[in-house]
């Protein structure tokens, strides 16, 4: 374990893309004298967070797959109360319960006890479930104390799905961007709706990420039809190219090759390939993606005229390049919250080790981190933000004004 522990640093102080912006925050020597068997995996995490960086994680594959680790259900906070936004295997608690305790303290108590925990400035973006792992029970705004259970986690299920909500408007749902082939079966299913519809509502308020690639396909109908330049001249991506960088890229894209059937998706992971090949051991290097994107200029199509986005804070990673991609279209409105913000430190490696462990870290960064303009803490802002409230909980806020705006044709920016 201190051999891991050891190799972790290492490669947090050489190969994590943000190593030379973030050079001393972390404190090895604090924690090393910390480990023991069995509180291995909780030292590392909190060795990691000296670098502020949620695109960071660390995982026991033995036993967090097989292991009952999760309160079986979430939570958000409003105020001074969690709110339970979603149940799972916690069949005692209901949706919109609050607790206005945990473990025998205020939920305001809780934000300063674990500010470093939480890490962020505002409600609708804290990450609560690492704090109700430590305690045991909490208090309702009823009075009635529940006793917390562990539970199996539940496999998540992704959703890729077009809906008809009217005869001129369909909801098109995305919780990730990590299939590719699946979200072009789903146009390609869709496709009279999709060319039909004058309005399309988006969802992806839960979208954990994945490809850019997978997305690539919706870009001409996203777009308007005069078109639009995807580049930015003032924005660099610049991949931190080590020796052991590329090993680890490489093995994981042989891996992603196998599973993919769709021909520019197998281009693009190409590219990366030799991007990562040709690039090996030299440093912070930007890639050439000219023959996968000769173009980055795309022209739109006349259908859907106007497009409703919905965003939150659990839109991440690709779901962030997604919304901003969105942003530059004039027939698209983005609505929620902001997002998650991960991709100024991106593009994860994987680091495994046989005893079961493994680390995700980012080996790219933007250059907009060097002009104060990053996402982390803050994410992509929608042209109109909604607060989120307890009201959530009772109806879908989001998509009622989603289909007010389209009703009132006020969609472009």
């Amino acid at each position: 374990m201190e051999a891991i522990f050891k190799e972790i640093v290492h490669i947090m102080q050489n190969d994590y893309a943000g190593w030379k912006d973030k050079k001393g925050w972390d404190r090895p020597e604090h924690f090393f004298g910390k480990i023991q068997s069995d509180n291995f995996a909780s030292v590392i995490r909190e060795y990691l967070l000296d670098f502020r960086d949620n695109h960071i994680y660390f995982t026991e594959l033995n036993t967090e797959k097989n292991v009952a680790n999760d309160r079986g259900f979430k939570v958000r906070r409003y105020e001074d109360k969690l709110y339970v936004t979603e149940v799972g295997a916690e069949e005692r608690l209901e949706k919109g319960t609050a607790f206005t305790a945990i473990g025998g303290w205020s939920i305001p108590e809780l934000r300063e006890r674990h500010a470093r925990l939480l890490n962020e400035s505002h409600a609708e973006r804290e990450k609560w479930a690492p704090i109700l792992a430590l305690y045991e029970y909490g208090e309702t705004d009823a009075g009635q104390e529940i006793r917390f259970r562990f539970y199996p986690k539940s496999e998540y299920q992704p959703v890729y799905s077009v809906e008809p909500l009217d005869d001129k408007t369909l909801l098109l749902t995305m919780t990730d961007f990590e299939d590719p082939d699946s979200i072009i079966e789903m146009i390609e299913e869709h496709k009279d709706h999709l060319e039909s519809m004058e309005n399309w509502i988006i969802d992806v308020r839960v979208n954990y990420g994945g490809g850019d690639a997978s997305y690539f396909n919706l870009l001409p109908y996203l777009m308007p039809e005069e078109g639009v330049d995807l580049a930015d001249p003032d924005e660099k991506m610049l991949f931190n190219c080590t020796v052991a960088n590329a090993e680890r890229q490489l093995a994981m894209v042989d891996e992603q090759m196998k599973g993919v059937r769709d021909e520019q998706t197998l281009v693009f992971l190409k590219a990366w390939q030799r991007e990562w090949e040709r690039n090996s051991g030299k440093g912070f290097v930007e890639f050439d993606f000219s023959e996968f994107i000769p173009d980055t200029f795309v022209k739109g199509k006349s259908v859907p005229k106007s497009i409703i986005v919905m965003t939150d804070v659990y839109c991440g990673s690709a779901g962030d390049s997604f919304i901003e991609n969105c942003k530059r279209s004039s027939k698209i409105t983005v609505i929620g919250r902001p997002t998650a913000g991960l991709n100024d430190y991106a593009n994860l490696a994987i680091q495994r080790w046989e005893e079961g462990y493994e680390l995700w870290y980012p080996t790219s960064r933007l250059s907009r981190i060097d002009h104060g303009r990053g996402m982390t803490g803050v994410g992509i802002e929608p042209h109109i933000y909604i607060p989120w409230s307890p009201r959530h909980l009772e109806e879908d806020v989001d998509l009622a004004a989603a289909l007010k705006l389209v009703s009132s044709n006020l969609t472009t920016y």
